[in-house]
């Protein structure tokens, strides 16, 4: 089991930064992939962007191409999000996730963090 603790959400204006972290501990990391999601309300968890924890190789839903930034510092175990140019849209609660597989469907995933809340006003 990945034990994941997301930080750094907040409440910012349309068209601020914010970087979201998620620390992981608990197991080794070789051949893990991690993800971030979110979940709106009313909406189901839709995936935001992925990354190879071995490889960094990176992907990326449309939503967040050319917005949005996933890296890893694996001396920290740490992942982030660096989100750029927001929108009301990206209001939801931001989750960190990982497997030994990837995937883009929350369902894959079997551990997650807590969430954090991101809330973009106009």
């Amino acid at each position: 089991q990945v034990h994941l603790v997301e930080s750094g959400g907040g409440l910012v204006q349309a068209g601020d930064s914010l970087t979201l972290s998620c620390a992981a501990s608990g197991r080794t990391f070789d051949n893990i992939v991690m993800a971030w999601f979110r979940q709106a309300p009313g909406k189901e968890r839709e995936i935001v962007a992925i990354i190879g924890w071995n490889d960094g190789g990176t992907w990326y839903d449309d939503s967040a191409k050319g917005r949005f930034t996933i890296s890893r510092e694996t001396a920290k175990n740490t992942m982030y999000l660096q989100m750029s140019s927001l929108t009301p849209e990206d209001t939801a609660i931001y989750y960190c996730a990982a497997n030994s597989g990837g995937g883009i469907m929350y369902y894959s995933y079997d551990n997650w963090g807590q969430g954090t809340q991101v809330t973009v006003s106009s």
